[in-house]
């Protein structure tokens, strides 16, 4: 899982770095919408908008935005209805990668995610080119700052989860299995565990290393991708050459 904790590490900080808040709150905004709108406004009985609640407060967003996003989902508001894609690809290097996109305008995203991947050194794939070499798994981060690795790897372990990694100087992260995310993620909230991060995440079973030249065309792809306005995640199996983290 090398490839997807170094870019799920480059992110926090790129994100830490650049001022891109506004972009930020765009996806959750989009994110607490469809929520609400697919499982309803309760986020006691909407898992996926709990989390996506989660994703808005670690970001510091204004309750008003969380509670407008949500009433635009449950159609208490007037809001725009947003479809949900996946593309998938090939970046530098033969690297897998898959795009989650949320938008009200299909063939604009798909223009756009097929023009990054070409300018970036890659190419879009068909449906299921690479899909089967992620699976679905709970992912949670919690600041190294807030607790010790030793307490909460037992702390995690005993709640459910499949294991904890601490591979990040900033947090450790979290694996659960699909179905016992909610479990984990309820029972750590419990022992008074801060997150700064919950959500469902497309896990690499296996990765690919990337270095060089091609590692650094890999972080440029990956980060255009992120800012595209309808881009929502993206993964990777790219095992990413520390060197070309740093200098992107």
């Amino acid at each position: 899982m090398s490839g997807h904790n170094k870019w799920s590490s480059i992110k926090h900080k790129k994100g830490a770095a650049d001022a891109r808040r506004g972009k930020i709150f765009s996806k959750l905004i989009k994110e607490i919408t469809v929520a609400a709108r697919m499982g309803g406004g309760d986020q006691s009985a909407n898992p996926r908008l709990r989390s996506a609640v989660l994703a808005g407060k670690a970001e510091n967003m204004p309750k008003d935005n969380i509670e407008r996003a949500i009433k635009k989902g449950t159609g208490e508001l007037e809001g725009v209805n947003y479809e949900e894609l996946l593309y998938e690809g090939y970046g530098p290097g033969g690297s897998a990668v898959l795009v989650e996109a949320l938008t009200d305008n299909k063939n604009r995203a798909a223009a756009e995610v097929r023009h990054l991947f070409a300018k970036g050194g890659g190419n879009l794939g068909d449906a299921g080119s690479v899909s089967w070499m992620f699976d679905k798994r709970g992912y949670m981060t919690v600041p190294r700052d807030k607790i010790s690795g030793e307490a909460l790897m037992e702390a995690a372990l005993e709640a459910g989860a499949d294991d904890v990694l601490e591979d990040d100087d900033e947090v450790f992260e979290i694996i659960t299995a699909l179905e016992d995310f909610e479990a984990v993620k309820e029972a750590l909230e419990k022992a008074g565990i801060p997150f700064e991060g919950a959500r469902i995440s497309m896990i690499p079973k296996t990765t690919q290393n990337v270095k060089g030249k091609e590692a650094g065309q890999m972080v440029r792809l990956l980060q255009a991708l992120e800012d595209s306005e309808d881009v929502q995640e993206v993964y990777t199996n790219a095992d990413i050459d520390d060197e070309a983290l740093n200098a992107e």
